[in-house]
């Protein structure tokens, strides 16, 4: 059995997600490119997120927490350049969600996250 995406999505990893993660394909929408990015978080896939960051807002190094273990995405809502989501996640004091209205732009014919608003992280 191949694991499932990170994404929510139900599907294969490998079909999913991680085909953006290797290179294999492009997201087509600001949504697709938000999942494939909360899927970067969750396995640990810095240098994708690096590549799908405007390079106007991204950060000059970019470090994981590694005693988060993300756990979940939930949409909420989303439009033609922006998505409204709750990722949930671990730590070592318990659970936690973080939620976020991410904007993101076309550059160069494919999405790029450019910033979000994010809401309080807090205890599930």
């Amino acid at each position: 059995m191949r694991p499932s995406c990170p994404c929510g999505s139900g599907e294969a990893y490998d079909a999913c997600c991680g085909r953006f993660h290797r290179g294999a394909g492009h997201a087509e929408t600001a949504e697709e490119l938000m999942r494939s990015r909360y899927a970067a978080f969750a396995v640990g896939d810095t240098a994708y997120l690096w590549r799908t960051w405007h390079p106007r807002t991204r950060p000059h190094d970019l470090e994981l927490d590694a005693t988060r273990t993300w756990t979940g995405l939930r949409v909420l809502d989303s439009g033609e350049d922006w998505v409204e989501f709750v990722a949930s996640y671990d730590t070592p004091t318990g659970p936690c969600e973080q939620s976020e209205r991410s904007r993101f732009e076309q550059r160069g014919g494919r999405w790029v996250y450019v910033d979000g608003d994010m809401g309080d992280s807090a205890d599930s």
